[in-house]
């Protein structure tokens, strides 16, 4: 069994990951702001207290970062899966409309929050090789999205920036430590309806229904996606590598399957 630690993962995809892992016996290390949501999210989870355990923990400031790997450490004794999954998207704006407020805390959390769980989890996993319990190489996982590819998409410029920066920066970081036999991933989890999902879409809610259908074609709820992503992060052997859920033939195939069936409203059990 695997020790995980998840940043951002009191709510969404990060939640739902957590749930997974933690359902298939690992223990797992979940993460976000505020302790009151970690405490929410432990309580939903429902799992033993010595399973799922969590700790407040801001990205962006590393000394946080690095207070979450010593507590994974204190209660788990080694990580095996570090992954940052802690981001915001917010994307209802052009580039020039975006608050400026709004930019530095996308840059900072999806880009500085990132980089350092990458640092703080490559140097711990460097420097307990000697102690680890088994032959497996640990696993550091980045969370990517729209445009990291370098794909446009309307109102997601600078979100699109962060993750297209994150893509470069895990190429490289995979580079830097494959000498170490740590092994560094990519994860594309698709168009994942969450909370942060719902919320802008009751934000701007004319551009929601104008994409509503084509919505309803390729997202997904966290539920059908996690299972997946745990199945390969926990088989992943290959670093530089991509986890993917929603490719390109799976896109094409579900616009092909829409044009003669409507699609189910995946939003309707939110109260859209």
């Amino acid at each position: 069994m695997a020790n995980i630690v998840i940043t951002g993962s009191t709510k969404g995809i990060g939640k739902g990951l957590a749930n997974e892992f933690a359902r298939l016996g690992h223990k797992v290390v979940i993460s976000g702001r505020q302790q009151s949501d970690i405490d929410n999210a432990i309580s939903e989870l429902a799992y033993p207290a010595e399973q799922v355990i969590g700790l407040a923990c801001d990205t962006t400031d590393k000394s946080q970062v690095e207070a979450l790997w010593q507590f994974a450490i204190q209660h788990f004794g080694q990580v095996d899966i570090w992954l940052n999954n802690a981001g915001l998207a917010r994307t209802v704006w052009s580039i020039l409309d975006t608050p400026d407020g709004e930019i530095q805390k996308m840059v900072s959390t999806n880009v500085l929050g990132t980089i350092n769980g990458c640092k703080v989890a490559a140097r711990g996993m460097q420097l307990a090789a000697s102690t680890r319990r088994s032959n497996d190489k640990p696993k550091i996982f980045n969370m990517l999205g729209g445009g990291s590819d370098g794909e446009y998409f309307a109102g997601m410029g600078i979100y699109g920036t962060t993750k297209r920066a994150l893509n470069y920066f895990t190429d490289a970081l995979s580079k830097e430590l494959k000498s170490d036999n740590i092994l560094v991933g990519k994860i594309r989890p698709g168009m994942i309806i969450t909370e942060g999902v719902i919320r802008e879409a009751k934000e701007d809610w004319d551009n929601f229904q104008k994409r509503r259908k084509i919505a309803n074609v390729l997202c997904d709820h966290v539920e059908t996606v996690a299972p997946f992503l745990v199945k390969e992060i926990l088989a992943f052997n290959k670093t530089g590598a991509k986890i993917r859920w929603l490719n390109p033939l799976k896109m094409s195939g579900r616009m092909l399957i829409s044009m003669w069936r409507k699609p189910a409203d995946k939003f309707a059990r939110f109260g859209l």
